[in-house]
């Protein structure tokens, strides 16, 4: 772990044991999602929550990772990251935020911008002309 989370290229170690962003590493030779099924994956965030007893670490950490999975996605996404400038923004804004500290504490403190985030991701992709529901 780092001493200094807000340090160039430094990190700290999230709950599932990844460090820095991304949050979770794609298996080796694995194809990059698309956005379509990155963004599925995201939705299903919203069956879950922090309602449950001894649930909310888990809930808060699968919304940052599939956040972060649905930007790098839209990232490599052949329409280009201009197509997703709004998505991408929020995502990144979120990221700097929470500056590579993905500790649980942080995260809950947090949980509004990440619910947030997610939310207005949601709104986006679902109002989007090229319908992604």
């Amino acid at each position: 772990m780092s001493s200094d989370p807000a340090s160039s290229g430094s990190s700290t170690t999230s709950p599932s044991g990844t460090a820095d962003y991304p949050t979770a590493e794609a298996a080796p030779g694995a194809a990059m999602p698309q956005v379509r099924d990155a963004f599925a994956v995201l939705q299903a965030t919203y069956n879950d929550g922090c309602t449950t007893p001894g649930n909310c670490e888990y809930f808060l950490t699968r919304v940052l990772t599939n956040l972060d999975d649905l930007y790098n996605s839209m990232k490599a996404s052949p329409k280009g990251s201009g197509h997703f400038a709004g998505p991408l923004a929020w995502i990144r804004t979120m990221q700097d935020t929470l500056r590579g500290d993905f500790s649980f504490p942080n995260l809950k403190r947090h949980q509004k911008l990440l619910l947030g985030t997610r939310d207005k991701v949601n709104t986006w992709m679902q109002s989007h002309p090229d319908d992604y529901r």
